[in-house]
């Protein structure tokens, strides 16, 4: 397998999350949670399940006063088979991840 090549998820023109070392999963950019700053989210209430991979935990993505409710999402207890992405963030409503 070759290099990975560095990935970003950035909303409002802030990089929230930056590695070359990331896990791509059903097409959605796994990032690890020492890549991601965890100033830009907050804990969400709101809660997935994935028969694949478990139950989904979520942040809101806040920057500068702004709130993209539950644009993030991790997997605290993957199924087996997923523990790879354990804690790893995901991201989508309008995070652009290039």
């Amino acid at each position: 397998m070759g290099v990975l090549k560095m990935v970003k998820a950035i909303w409002k023109d802030k990089i929230i999350a930056e590695t070359d070392d990331y896990e791509m999963i059903e097409g959605n950019v796994y990032f690890p949670p020492e890549s991601v700053k965890k100033e830009f989210l907050k804990d969400s209430n709101y809660h997935t399940t994935c028969p694949f991979k478990g139950h989904a935990s979520y942040y809101d993505v806040v920057i500068d006063g702004e709130v993209n409710k539950d644009a993030a999402w991790y997997y605290p207890k993957p199924k087996k088979g997923y523990e790879k992405i354990k804690d790893y963030v995901a991201f989508w409503h309008g995070v652009k991840v290039k």
